[in-house]
C-alpha cells in the first residue's frame, strides 16, 4: 500500500474513533452500565494504539528514511533524538 493510501486509511480510523468517543459520551449520558462503557473505552484505546503504530511506521518510512538517504548526519541525529524524546515522554 502506498503512503497516500495508508494516510487515508489512518484518517478513516481516526474518524471511526471519533464516533466511538461520541458513543461513549452518550453511554455516560444514558447512564449505561459501567463495564459496557469501560469495554468501549478499551476498544478506543486499542484503535488509537493502531493509529499511533501506523503514524510511527509512516514516520520511519518517510521522514527517517529521507534523513538517512540524505547522508546529513545532523538531520539523522535530529530524527533519532525526536524519537528518543518522544518515547522518553511515553515512559513518564
Amino acid at each position: 500500500m502506498d503512503i497516500k493510501l495508508e494516510r487515508q486509511a489512518t484518517v478513516r480510523r481516526l474518524n471511526r474513533i471519533e464516533g466511538q468517543v461520541r458513543g461513549i459520551a452518550k453511554m455516560i449520558d444514558d447512564e449505561r452500565y459501567c463495564i459496557d462503557i469501560l469495554q468501549q473505552m478499551q476498544a478506543v484505546k486499542s484503535a488509537f494504539s493502531k493509529v499511533e503504530d501506523a503514524i510511527l511506521k509512516d514516520h520511519a518510512a518517510s521522514c527517517v528514511a529521507a534523513a538517512i538517504a540524505s547522508g546529513d548526519e545532523a538531520e539523522q541525529s535530529k530524527k533519532f533524538a525526536e524519537l528518543v524524546d518522544l518515547f522518553g515522554k511515553v515512559k513518564r
